[in-house]
């Protein structure tokens, strides 16, 4: 018998909320003040995913901590500005709530940022746990921030799909034993993604709600 699909595990920039243009303004904005006129867009793209600790650590790991610091200083004054939500989010995690499924947020994010998204975009009523970067050593693609989520929610890995917008969370989803579910809306690219192999690729939030029901049959 197939195990039932009863949990489900989101990032959240990028895949819930649209922090995108913060995100980039932000890199944009703290390189500018380190290496003038060096990067453009395109150039601080692949920055989306990894902690702050590993993208400032390759470009310079004597500032690291200064950088971090002058980017979350800029991205917090200017985070309700530029973030929205993507269609489609409130209404399917609103749906998943009301019909019983746990929900988590597993993010590379600290959890002071991650609250202010959720609270902004109204989704803070929809998740009880949240799993952020000041809870665990390894970031995703490491599976201990979605073992962990598991555990607190008293799920299993094969009862879960991991929902996220980059290969950290489809690697982290394949690691921890989840499914996983790519977002065509990633800033990087629906191609990107599938690179990964992700087990669903998701047009809109609300086609989880179809998968969900032809996993659970």
């Amino acid at each position: 018998m197939n195990t039932k699909i009863n949990t489900i595990l989101f990032d959240l920039d990028g895949t819930l909320i649209n922090t995108n243009e913060l995100i980039i303004s932000t890199f944009l904005h703290t390189l500018e003040q380190y290496y003038p006129g060096k990067y453009s867009r395109e150039d601080v793209l692949p920055f989306l995913g990894p902690t702050l600790h590993e993208t400032f650590q390759k470009l310079n790991p004597e500032k690291t901590d200064e950088m971090i610091a002058v980017y979350r200083s800029y991205n917090i004054a200017n985070h309700d500005l530029l973030v929205t939500e993507f269609e489609g989010v409130f209404e399917t995690v609103r749906t998943l709530k009301e019909s019983g499924y746990k929900l988590a947020i597993v993010t590379t994010k600290i959890l002071s940022v991650v609250k202010k998204g959720l609270v902004l975009t109204n989704l803070d009523q929809f998740f009880d746990v949240v799993v952020a970067l000041d809870h665990v050593e390894n970031a995703k693609p490491d599976p201990e921030p979605l073992l962990k989520a598991l555990d607190q929610l008293n799920s299993k890995p094969e009862e879960a799909i991991m929902v996220g917008d980059n290969h950290h969370d489809i690697l982290g989803g394949k690691n921890a034993g989840t499914k996983t579910a790519a977002v065509a809306w990633s800033v990087k690219g629906k191609d990107h993604l599938l690179t990964y192999q992700p087990d669903y690729m998701l047009e809109n939030m609300a086609d989880l709600l179809d998968i969900l029901e032809a996993e659970n049959k």
